[in-house]
């Protein structure tokens, strides 16, 4: 028994230790990056900055792989049923990761269950805008005039279950107001009809309303976000003007399947942290209005655990569901 006993633990050492060469080692060919969006986007373009200084630093080629379709569950279900390597990594946001879990009747992953995380890597404040014919200029504005107005006023989105729907659906619990959605298959119609008047107001990104609010064809109001952005500076969040605690960002974090060593994560996601950290990748961000974030894991973790359960609640309120 004594010798078995010796027997069982030498290969467990053996074993330990070849798990251990193996993450030291990592990574020993090249890195699948799977997208739930297809080229273009606001995923697309974050995850693209962020390959050639981690291809550099990692020594082995990153490979994007835009997998749209499902509202980013096509691409979550590929990472999820993927070997735990760190091989397979997936940029999953505020959609894909939190709201999809209510928007979905039914979901082809757990985000809590099925990945492990590894860094916030992004994020992103709506801007509320309005069209310049609207007497508004302040949050408390246009809360005001929603009530004496009340489900007379509109705002665009780009879709149902989107970020700037969602943000619009918090806007209405907190001020307890209403407003009538209007949704688009994307930002851009959306845009173009709130600068022709067609809608009163919506919250958008800002790289799609700041050229339009500094030719007067818009108006901006505030900012979404906790702290004021600094990508607008001059803007007032929605929570200083009056809604306390209000936040709603899109984000972008980075998820690998669970189960994938400890070690492994904890290289990319140092690696990741030292590329964020650069003035050059956070100058590039910026200039899309987007935020380089960082931290640890766990942080992730912790943040995603907040978000799933306050956009679940947003998804049941407003009755939205996927189209």
């Amino acid at each position: 028994m004594r010798a078995l006993v010796c027997i069982v633990l030498l290969f467990s050492g053996y074993f330990s230790q070849a798990a251990h060469a193996a993450d030291v080692l990592f990574p020993a060919k090249p890195i699948r990056f799977i997208l739930g969006y297809p080229p273009g986007g606001a995923s697309d373009a974050v995850a693209r900055l962020l390959v050639a200084p981690l291809t550099a630093r990692l020594g082995q080629q990153i490979v994007i792989d835009n997998r749209p379709g499902a509202g980013g569950n096509i691409a979550g279900e590929i990472t999820a049923r993927s070997a735990p390597d760190g091989y397979t990594w997936f940029l999953g946001n505020n959609g894909i990761l939190a709201t999809n879990q209510a928007l979905y009747a039914k979901m082809p992953f757990d985000s809590l269950r099925d990945f492990a995380t590894v860094v916030l890597i992004a994020t992103q404040p709506s801007v509320l805008v309005t069209h310049p014919s609207l007497p508004v200029k302040a949050v408390k504005d246009l809360v005001a005039l929603a009530r004496a107005r009340p489900g007379q006023l509109n705002y665009a989105s780009s879709g149902t279950g989107t970020a700037g729907h969602l943000a619009g659906e918090l806007f209405k619990g907190a001020a307890q107001v209403s407003f009538q959605h209007i949704p688009y298959k994307s930002g851009g119609p959306a845009v173009i009809d709130l600068v022709s008047g067609q809608v009163h107001f919506m919250f958008a990104t800002a790289s799609s309303v700041i050229p339009h609010t500094r030719s007067g064809r818009l108006r901006a109001v505030a900012v979404t976000s906790a702290q004021r952005s600094p990508t607008v500076p001059e803007l007032p969040t929605v929570a200083e003007s009056g809604l306390a605690g209000f936040e709603a960002l899109t984000w972008h974090g980075l998820v690998v399947p669970a189960a994938t060593p400890q070690l492994v994560i904890a290289r990319i996601n140092a690696e990741i942290n030292s590329v964020l950290a650069t003035n050059e990748l956070k100058e590039r961000l910026a200039a899309q209005g987007v935020e380089a974030r960082g931290g640890k894991p766990e942080e992730f973790a912790a943040f995603l655990r907040t978000e799933i359960p306050k956009w679940s609640k947003v998804v049941r309120d407003s009755g939205a569901k996927a189209e």
